[in-house]
């Protein structure tokens, strides 16, 4: 059994967590320049308990690594390694890349998750394989290529193509995206 794509989720919560925590720190500074220190000492606090957060995210990060590591009954890997898609039959996580950018400038630099994939879809339609429309085995409610894609901005994210802190659901393509984009450096 593969528990690696646990560990890898583990580690993008963690990078994001972190984003926020950047952010909310640079916040407050300029909270605290401008003389609002009621609102810089609620986001500070805010800051905290997001700190706080992130410890317990790595205390389960820990866990799953102990659980990992265990000895997992036969059966039950041999079941799930018979569900798993064998490597090289889906759309490669790289391929996104450019489409999931394209799409965010024809959509005005930013636009909501479903936006952003129904357009990346028109673009891969030629690409995307008939592995690809499959459910997920862990997920019968999300379609494959949906999932690469989603995979696909988080690494746009952490390489500072897109941007972290846009809204819940919103996807945005950050300057250095466009800039790459623009020069055909992705």
């Amino acid at each position: 059994m593969d528990t690696n794509e646990v560990g890898v989720a583990f580690e993008i919560l963690l990078e994001e967590i972190e984003q926020v925590i950047d952010i909310a720190e640079k916040e407050s500074k300029e909270l605290l320049k401008r003389d609002t220190y009621d609102d810089a000492r609620a986001l500070i606090e805010w800051q905290i308990r997001v700190t706080d957060f992130r410890g317990k995210v790595r205390q389960l990060q820990a866990e799953w690594n102990r659980l990992a590591r265990s000895e997992q009954p036969r059966r039950e890997t041999e079941r799930r390694q018979s569900r798993r898609l064998p490597k090289g039959l889906r759309t490669p996580e790289d391929a996104f890349r450019r489409p999931i950018l394209e799409a965010l400038v024809e959509l005005k630099g930013r636009a909501p998750m479903q936006d952003v994939l129904q357009r990346v879809q028109e673009k891969m339609k030629g690409i995307l394989n008939e592995y690809d429309y499959e459910s997920l085995p862990s997920d019968s409610k999300t379609v494959r290529w949906r999932n690469t894609a989603q995979w696909c901005r988080n690494t746009l994210v952490t390489e500072g193509l897109m941007r972290a802190d846009s809204a819940r659901g919103i996807w945005e393509i950050s300057d250095k995206g466009r800039a790459a984009l623009d020069r055909g450096e992705v």
